[in-house]
């Protein structure tokens, strides 16, 4: 077969100058796509050429009379004047706030200082707990006015669009859709950029030459495991995580089993494969487990394969592991399972309290018996490869099969259009076909095979930035500066990467193609399908895990010795109590309100060991009402696992603490320190063994000596403090060094909190402030870009849409996708003098470059 992957060497000449990307878009002004690139089809009716007028932001108050006007501008400039202008004003420049010099009658000149004090007051945090405070009712018109003020005045802000890349996630959720293929983009992608708290931010999903290279030869590989192309053997490494206890069944392998690793893997063809397991070694690589007799057995989709006597024949080779016969295999999704029978239970018998996670100290204990456990498990093939088999991914690639070489055309086009119309979200046209067919032809060639002409087509595919990027074509008819509404087809794939993270499925795409995606009825019925749908599940993961910190859990390595309990299943079940917790607001349509109290969560065995909930057994999770015992628990303030995260390897930090509590739930972040303030001193015994040593909030208020930091600590540290009965893994206590906790403390508004349920219950009167939050958090995720203050009027508008419908999931989700900033566009203004070099490709125009 001729060599046809010279064909995307070219690509890696056009990465410099940014040709690839710039002239597929036609961003540049003046210049629309070379013509070897159709437009794509039908995308509903044009924008007109007139410019549009600039979408409201809200529903704007009525306009007041002039004198009516003048009253509440001077009502409000005294309020400022007596409680305010004090602190913020031109000789004190406290946080740089000038408001002696805000003039109230042009309030929308100056959005940043008015969103500023909006936000701040609203969130109870202005005035000071050590200022005079007005009446509640007289701070909440001053806001409410101001509010009124910049929402009667603005106008929706809408950034020009730019070019999207897939993030890794996205990437990995649109090879699965379009392939039926399940991959792990980390072994193919850098990690992701992240900013504003998200890694969908398109400003972030830069690309370089060496990204570049990278997604190319993801394109071949994913290709040819698609296809089922026979490759030489190779090695797959699977690691356990140290600090994974294995005393115990592990869901989804065999029952009467224990510990071990479960992996899902993706096996290329019909062949031989091989698996070695590894024990976890220990100082000059001597396999450690001090349990005689073990069986270890490995499993393939449950059905045993293999099967070790783990002192005979793992545990006595240096660590160097043990490999199975080679075992016949079919290609595609396999689940492997590799784990201990069940054969005894006597692990740190001597100990009154065995400790949860296994083999913390061993050896140090004298007679101290574990079992051994698994470490590595290496997935070796293929080998005496019998066929490509029958895969999902192939019957998702081959819709058809010719009967004879003069069928071979036919069926191509039809394969090669089906999936280029899902990989590019649009409908195909004849000209896109005329860059992809002789992709297939030179993979076919007269030597080759019709397989290996899809490969070739499907690779080209993988590879075109139409795939990888998400863009929107700026229509010509619309001149700089002008809004537009964007087309269905570009609001088909805003709304499947915000709800899925995935492409659009056939139903979107025919909609858009039809024109009737933004049909206000179709649009409803779209959004509540897809939240229905179970790849919903991925807005559930990766909006909790980048708004609320769990992804860090990964990294958090609590101090063994004082935390011996905390291991890797905690971990793993702390992250998945958020997942769940959060996900029974979305799929029930819950108001986004009982992710501050709810009185249910999620748990496994390991998981209600740690929050003292009796009578559940075994791994697999299940839903739980919490007793008034632990009411501590309810709530997002109660999970274990965003204690974890917003503490120290060796201790809690109301300072992190009360900084993440303002941001999560007020949607304030504090100010930086200064550059000198001194670093925080950790505590430590007194050597004369005469006096404790001090409490964490002894340790605080002796590093808080500079009025500076106190002026800002005193705002946030009441409210780490208050959670100060959780220790730095998230579990309960009542004491620190031995000594009673305080977690007693004084709000900037004056309440007085004594722990984390007067904190939560704080939060009632904050309720719209934080429906705002998490509005705004979820529109930066859904749009793909931060909010400014010019925004803060349309993100107004969406909490009071998600109030008329109960708070609930739905109604927040369906007011974003409404809204002018997730509908529409800005067409940006041209460089000058930019030219843009040609996009048409074809085999033949690469052979110079060989």
């Amino acid at each position: 077969m001729p060599d046809w992957r010279y064909h995307f060497a070219v690509n890696r000449t056009l990465i410099g100058a940014g040709a690839l990307v710039l002239t597929w878009m036609g961003l540049v002004a003046g210049q629309s796509a070379a013509p070897s690139r159709p437009a794509p089809a039908v995308q509903g009716p044009a924008p007109a050429a007139a410019p549009a007028p600039a979408p409201r932001a809200s529903q704007a108050p009525a306009v007041p009379s002039a004198s009516a006007a003048a009253s509440s501008v001077a009502a409000q400039r005294a309020l400022l004047d007596q409680y305010c202008v004090t602190c913020h004003n031109a000789r004190l420049k406290t946080a740089n706030l000038l408001l002696d010099q805000l003039d109230l009658s042009r309030l929308p000149e100056h959005v940043d200082v008015a969103e500023t004090v909006v936000r701040k007051v609203r969130a109870g945090l202005m005035p000071p707990t050590s200022a005079r405070k007005p009446d509640p009712a007289a701070l909440k018109s001053l806001v409410s006015w101001m509010e009124g003020e910049l929402d009667r005045a603005a106008t929706t802000h809408l950034p020009a669009p730019g070019l999207h890349r897939l993030n890794r996630t996205e990437y990995t959720n649109a090879i699965r859709d379009l392939l039926s293929l399940e991959v792990d983009a980390t072994a193919f992608l850098p990690a992701d950029d992240s900013t504003r708290g998200f890694d969908n931010i398109a400003g972030a999903l830069t690309m370089s030459p060496a990204l570049m290279e990278a997604y190319l030869s993801a394109a071949g590989k994913i290709s040819r495991l698609a296809v089922g192309t026979a490759s030489a053997p190779s090695q797959q490494v699977f690691e356990v995580p140290a600090d994974t206890a294995q005393n115990h069944h592990i869901e989804g392998l065999p029952f009467g089993t224990r510990g071990g690793i479960l992996i899902k893997h993706q096996f290329p063809v019909d062949g031989q494969y091989a698996f070695k397991v590894k024990g976890v070694t220990g100082y000059f690589q001597a396999v450690l487990g001090g349990v005689a007799g073990e069986q270890l057995i490995v499993t393939v989709d449950g059905e045993r394969v293999a099967q070790f006597d783990w002192d005979k024949e793992i545990s006595n080779t240096t660590g160097n592991g043990r490999s199975t016969p080679r075992i016949p295999v079919t290609a595609g999704l396999h689940t492997v399972g590799v784990t201990f029978l069940a054969t005894n239970d006597v692990p740190g018998s001597e100990l009154n309290r065995p400790f949860q996670r296994t083999m913390n100290t061993p050896g140090s204990i004298p007679g101290f018996l574990f079992y051994p456990h698994v470490g590595q498990v290496q997935i070796e093939g293929p080998y005496d490869v019998t066929g490509a088999g029958e895969t999902a991914s192939r019957r998702a690639i081959f819709g058809c099969r010719p009967a004879s070489a003069r069928e071979e055309a036919t069926c191509a086009r039809a394969i090669v259009s089906r999936l280029a119309r899902r990989a590019f979200r649009r409908p195909i046209a004849a000209a896109d076909l005329r860059i992809l067919m002789p992709f297939y032809q030179a993979g076919r060639g007269e030597d080759g095979t019709f397989d290996a002409g899809i490969e070739a087509a499907l690779q080209r595919i993988l590879a075109d930035p139409e795939f990888i990027y998400r863009g929107e074509a700026e229509p010509a008819a619309v001149r700089p500066g002008q809004t537009y509404p964007i087309s269905d087809l570009a609001l088909a794939s805003r709304l499947s990467f915000f709800l899925w993270s995935s492409l659009p499925d056939d139903q979107l795409v025919d909609l858009a193609a039809r024109g009737r995606l933004k049909e206000p009825a179709v649009l409803e019925r779209q959004v509540r399908r897809m939240l229905a749908d179970p790849k919903s599940d991925a807005l559930v993961r990766n909006f909790t895990g980048q708004w609320l910190g769990v992804r860090s859990l990964a990294a958090s390595e609590p101090v063994v010795n004082l935390f011996p309990d905390f291991d890797d299943n905690l971990r793993a079940a702390y992250e998945r109590e958020i997942e769940l917790f959060f996900g029974a607001v979305v799929h029930e349509d819950r108001s986004v309100l009982d992710l501050l109290d709810a009185d249910f969560t999620f748990v496994n065995e390991r998981l209600a060991k740690q929050y003292g909930i009796p009578n559940v057994y075994g791994p697999h999770f299940r839903r739980v009402t919490l007793p008034a015992s632990l009411d501590m628990r309810r709530g997002l303030l109660g999970k274990g696992a965003l204690m974890t995260v917003t503490s120290n390897a060796a201790r809690t930090s109301p300072v992190t603490r009360g900084k993440w509590f303002l941001q999560t739930f007020l949607g304030v972040s504090p100010p930086d320190p200064p550059p000198d303030v001194p670093a925080f001193v950790e505590r430590a015994a007194d050597t004369t063994g005469n006096t404790k040593p001090p409490t964490m909030r002894q340790a605080l208020e002796a590093h808080r000596v500079s009025p500076t930091c106190a002026s800002c600590h005193q705002i946030f540290e009441p409210m780490g403090l208050a959670l100060e009965n959780f220790d730095a893994v998230g579990s309960w206590r009542t004491l620190d060094e031995g000594q009673p906790i305080d977690a007693s403390g004084t709000l900037p508004d004056g309440t007085r909190v004594s722990g984390v349920v007067d904190l939560r219950r704080s939060l009632e009167r904050y309720s719209p402030q934080f429906v705002q939050v998490v509005a705004e958090k979820l529109l930066t995720y859904a749009i793909g870009r931060g909010t400014e203050h010019e925004d803060m009027p349309m993100v107004r508008r969406i909490g009071r849409d998600a109030a008329a419908g109960g708070y609930k999931f739905s109604a927040l989700v369906l007011s974003i996708v409404k809204s002018d900033m997730f509908r529409m566009n800005q067409k940006a203004a041209a460089p000058a003098g930019t030219r843009v070099a040609g996009r048409g490709l074809s085999p033949a125009d690469t052979r110079a470059s060989r």
